[in-house]
Order: C-alpha cells, then structure tokens, then sequence
C-alpha cells in the first residue's frame, strides 16, 4: 500500500454484479482508495485486513442479504465503518428496514455520479468527525484518569497526616496516664473487629458501613483526650480514687467531648470528630443505665461508644498497670461476657465472642513495649531499659474497682 493509499479514504464496494462495482471503481477513483466484495461473507472476512472506512452495500446477494451483513459490520468492532445502502430497491419500507439494521444511508440504484461522489464524501467527513470525537474522548478519559489518581493520592497523603495528627493528639493525654501508643493501637484493631463482626451478622448491620468503620478507626484513639484535663494527682494516682477523686475522674468524659465538639464546630460536616465527640462523652455509659456521665440506659448510648466500651476494657484488664497485674485474656473474656446486658450491650458482646481469637491475634501483635514516654514516670523506666534491668511495676494494691473503671475511669 502506497503513502497515498495509507492516508486516504478506503471505500469497499460489495455486489454480486461485477458491473456495478466497476462504475463504482471509475466513479470513485482516483480521490478514494475502492476495493471489491462479491457477496456479504467475502466483505466480511476481509474487513479486517483492509479495514474500509465506508462500505457500499447492496441488499439483493448470494447468501447473506445485505440487512443480515450490516448488522454485522456495526457489531462486529468498536470502529464500525460507514455503512452506505445501495438497492434497486425504492420501497419506503426497505429503507426503514435499512436503518433499523444500522445503515448510516441508503442510495437507489441506477447510482448518480455526482449523488454518489457527494455522499461519499459527506460520509468520509462524518467518519473523520466520529474519529476525531472518539479520539478527543480518549485524552479526556486519560486526562480524567490522572487527575482521578492525583486526587486519589493526595487524599490519601492527606487522611494519613490527619490520623497521624490525631494519634499524637490522642496519646498526649495517653502518655500522662503510663499509657503507651500500643494501647491506642490495639483499642483501635479491637473496635474494628467489632464493627466488622457487627455488620456482617447482628441487629446493627444497617447502621454500620464502609463510612462507619472509617470513622471509628479514626475516632477511637481520641476516647480519652479530656484526661488532659485531669490533675496529675488524680491521673497518676497509684491506687483507688475516692469518692471525691473519682467524680472528677469522670469529668474527662464530658471535658474530651467539648474539646472535640469545638473542633466539628469549625468544619461543615463534622467529619470523623462528631464520632469522637460522642465517644469520648459516652463510651463509660453502662447497658443498665448505672454509667456515667449520663445515665444512659441501653439503645440510647451511641452505638459507636457502645463499642468502645467492650474495647476499651477488656484492654484496660489485660495489660499490667501500676495498681494491678494483667488479666489473662482468657479471665478478661470471662469478665466481659458476664457484663453483658448490664455493663455491655449483649449484641456487642456477642460479637466480642465470634471474633475472640482475632483479638487474641491483635494482642500479640501489639504487645506492650517500652514507651517513648509515660507521664512522670518516663525518665525512670528509660533508665532502667537503658541499664538492661527491667522495669519493676507494682502489682501489690489489689483490683477494688469493676471492670468498667479501671485505670481510673
């Protein structure tokens, strides 16, 4: 094939009567690059080698009739060509039935020189109009592609400083009360577990979707923040509050709401922190109505801090702390089935049960290590890691508080 031959139009002329393609050839040429077909199946099985732009079609042919080969041209690639109808055939009805089989146009023979030549040319512009459209939709599609992808990686860069911004958040008021960031890991992993188990198989299954369980995972860590604004004396107490200790123990929950309730103030929607507002204020509510801040009593605690209460304690009871050793987990799982329907909501422990040796897993993998810091405390256990001698913790004041209230609230 000639440069000529590469850049022009190619018509392909398919006709049982070899005279007729002959007056077509002379009539086209030389301003189209025109082959020949003497039946529909022989256009066919060469369209793909010359891949015509335009095909002249006659209906009345041995075997396939010119509607059946149409047909197949427009289905047979994504590129079809334009599909021109040239019939002895005036009828009104075939040339509906020629469009309704997918014909761009329709001629009647005897054929016009010049009607030929203008159509012909009509139909190269609209094929050189359809290609440069669908040409134009690919770079639009490629162009939205990138920007689909940049945005999708500047999300993500900015979602990961968000939740690295609310961990560290988070673990200044952990550090002040000899928490380490493996708590906040694992409490994080347990409330996911149970979300997951939760919406896959319990009552709560409508109310806990993809946007949920993201909105936990970032929200969960914060549970704690208003102990900033617990006395050290109260927080770092190593043994029971009193009565009067403890009452302002518990006013971390509703301090660590209105922190982050100032902060959705300042967005539209709130966001991830109206979640950690609500669990930072209710996540020591009791199924029976005893908690506090509230008193709220079953459904009405929000199930997010539902959650979160069966998280938080069965970790608070298996890890050591300077007023008791650690639990197994085996009696911490004891300890939360026996609160369910007075402490804990039943479904919840219900899925705390399913999903128990996952949470035995995430244990494992989020051990207790040494913290970079822990309140007044983090200058003495450096040293003594630093010296290779471990860290003694005081196991000797017994558990006097249930296991809703351990580590002071």
């Amino acid at each position: 094939m000639s440069r000529a031959e590469a850049t022009c139009c190619r018509v392909l002329v398919v006709d049982d009567e070899p005279a007729i393609r002959r007056l077509i050839r002379a009539i086209l040429t030389p301003d189209y690059v025109v082959d020949e077909a003497a039946h529909g199946d022989e256009a066919l099985d060469r369209a793909a080698e010359l891949r015509p732009d335009i095909v002249l079609l006659d209906i009345q042919m041995p075997g396939k009739d010119g509607f059946r080969i149409c047909r197949e041209f427009k289905t047979a690639t994504g590129n079809p060509p334009q599909i021109v109808m040239v019939s002895a055939r005036s009828a009104p009805v075939e040339q509906l039935k020629a469009f309704e089989a997918g014909a761009d146009d329709y001629l009647v023979k005897p054929v016009d020189a010049c009607d030929l030549r203008s159509r012909v040319q009509l139909h190269r512009r609209l094929r050189e109009s359809k290609q440069s459209t669908a040409q134009l939709q690919r770079q639009i599609d490629a162009y939205h592609t990138v920007l689909r992808r940049t945005a999708a990686e500047q999300t993500k860069q900015i979602i990961a400083v968000q939740d690295v911004a609310v961990f560290t958040l988070a673990k200044v008021a952990e550090s002040r009360d000899h928490e380490t960031g493996a708590h906040l890991l694992r409490l994080r992993e347990y409330a996911q577990l149970l979300a997951e188990e939760l919406a896959r198989n319990s009552p709560y299954f409508a109310q806990i979707d993809e946007s949920f369980r993201s909105d936990l995972y970032r929200s969960t860590p914060l549970h704690d923040i208003g102990k900033v604004s617990i006395p050290d004396g109260i927080l770092l107490k190593p043994g029971p509050l009193t009565d009067e200790e403890f009452e302002l123990m518990k006013r971390h929950t509703v301090n660590g709401a209105n922190i982050l309730t100032e902060a959705v103030m300042q967005l539209d929607d709130g966001g991830f922190l109206a979640m950690a507002a609500f669990i930072a204020r209710f996540h020591h509510e009791r199924w029976d109505g005893t908690g506090y801040p509230a008193g709220l009593v079953g459904k009405e605690i929000p199930l997010p801090a539902r959650i979160v209460a069966v998280a938080d304690v069965y970790d608070a009871l298996t890890v050591t702390r300077l007023y008791k050793p650690a639990w197994t987990p085996e009696r911490a799982r004891r300890a939360i089935e026996e609160g369910a329907g007075t402490q804990f909501d039943p479904v919840i422990v219900e899925a705390f049960q399913r999903r128990f040796e996952d949470f035995l897993d995430v244990g494992e993998r989020f051990a207790e290590c040494v913290p970079t810091a822990m309140g007044a405390m983090a200058f003495v256990e450096l040293a003594a890691t630093a010296n290779s001698r471990p860290v003694e913790v005081s196991t000797a004041i017994p558990v006097t508080s249930p296991p809703g209230d351990s580590c002071h609230g």
